[in-house]
C-alpha cells in the first residue's frame, strides 16, 4: 500500500497494548500522525519509538486528534477514558469521531454512542479480531456499525487499519453483537481443540503430527491451529490473555440470555476459561487451556 496523501487525519489511540499498539504501529507505517495514551508508560514508549507522540491524558490526546481510537479492555475503562476526568470526549471538537474497539456489551455500546452523539461527535462501533500480528500488517477483521456517511468520510483510515472490513449497518451495538457471536464461537473452538489435543496426549499420540492431521481435516479451526501450535512448544507468552476470552464468552452468554437464546455449548466453553482464571492463569495466553485440560485428562 502506498503512503497516504496529505492531509491525513490526526489519529489518537487510547490503549496501546497488544491490539492498540499494533494498530498504532500500522498507522505509523502508513505515514499517519499518531498520538497515544496508555496507563503503562512502557507501552507508550514502545509507540513513541516508532514515531508516535505520547500524551499524558486522554483529553490532551483528543486535542491533537481528528479521530480517536479507543482500544482499552472493557466498558468501565472506555467510560473512564472518554467521559471521566480529563476524558477525551470533553476535548474533541464537534465533528470529530470516536472508534470504539473494545469487546463490550451491546447495551454499553449503545449508551456510549448516545453520549457521543449528544456532544456532536461521530462514532464507530468497531470491534476487531485477528490478533496483534494481523493488526500490525492491516489484515485483521474490523466489524463496523456506523452511519454510511462516516464510513465514506473515513474510508481511507478504515482501509489502512483493515483489509477485512465488514460494514454491518448503522445500528449502534451491532458491531458488539457480531463480535460477541464471533468470540463465543472462538471460545468454543479453542476449548474444543484443546480438549481434543488433551485426549490425543492421554492416548499417547504424537501431538505435532496429530495437530497437522487436524489442520488438514474437518477438525481444523484458525484459533485452534494458532493457539495449539504455540502450546505444543510450551509458548504461553500472552498475545491474548485467558481473562479476555473469559470476559468475552460471559458477555456473549449474557447477551444470549437477554435475547432468550439457549447456548449450552457456549456455557461449557465459558466454564473452561472461568476455571483457568480461577486457577491463577488469567494473565497467561489463552492457549493455556490446553495445559488445564491435559492435566484434567491425567486426573
Amino acid at each position: 500500500m502506498m503512503p497516504v496523501a496529505w492531509p491525513v487525519p490526526r489519529v489518537g489511540v487510547i490503549g496501546v497494548g497488544n491490539m492498540g499498539g499494533a494498530m498504532a504501529a500500522r498507522l505509523l507505517s502508513q505515514d499517519y500522525l499518531v498520538a497515544v495514551h496508555d496507563i503503562d508508560a512502557q507501552r507508550e514508549a514502545q509507540a513513541v519509538a516508532l514515531g508516535a507522540m505520547a500524551c499524558p491524558t486522554p483529553s490532551g490526546l483528543a486535542a491533537s486528534s481528528d479521530v480517536v481510537i479507543v482500544a482499552v479492555v472493557d466498558a468501565a475503562q472506555t467510560e473512564a477514558v472518554l467521559f471521566g476526568p480529563h476524558g477525551a470526549a470533553h476535548a474533541l471538537p464537534p465533528g470529530s469521531a470516536v472508534m470504539l474497539c473494545p469487546t463490550i456489551a451491546p447495551a454499553d455500546t449503545e449508551r456510549l454512542v448516545q453520549a457521543l452523539v449528544a456532544r456532536g461527535l461521530g462514532w464507530f462501533d468497531a470491534p476487531m479480531s485477528g490478533g496483534p500480528e494481523r493488526a500490525r500488517d492491516g489484515s485483521m477483521s474490523l466489524m463496523l456499525a456506523c452511519e454510511p456517511a462516516m464510513m465514506e468520510r473515513h474510508r481511507t483510515l478504515i482501509e489502512a487499519l483493515s483489509s477485512k472490513v465488514f460494514h454491518l449497518g448503522a445500528r449502534p451495538g451491532d458491531g458488539a453483537r457480531t463480535k460477541l457471536v464471533n468470540n463465543l464461537l472462538a471460545g468454543i473452538n479453542l476449548a474444543g481443540a484443546a480438549e481434543a489435543m488433551a485426549l490425543a496426549s492421554h492416548l499417547g499420540l504424537n501431538l505435532p503430527r496429530t495437530l497437522a492431521v487436524i489442520e488438514q481435516s474437518s477438525g481444523q479451526s484458525w484459533i485452534g491451529s494458532d493457539r495449539l501450535r504455540r502450546a505444543l512448544q510450551g509458548d504461553y507468552l500472552p498475545r491474548a490473555h485467558a481473562s479476555l476470552l473469559n470476559k468475552d464468552t460471559h458477555l456473549a452468554l449474557g447477551m444470549a440470555r437477554e435475547a432468550g437464546a439457549a447456548t449450552p455449548i457456549g456455557e461449557q466453553a465459558a466454564a473452561v476459561f472461568a476455571q483457568a482464571c480461577e486457577r491463577g492463569l488469567a494473565g497467561m495466553d489463552d492457549a493455556i487451556v490446553f495445559e488445564l485440560l491435559r492435566r484434567r485428562e491425567r486426573g
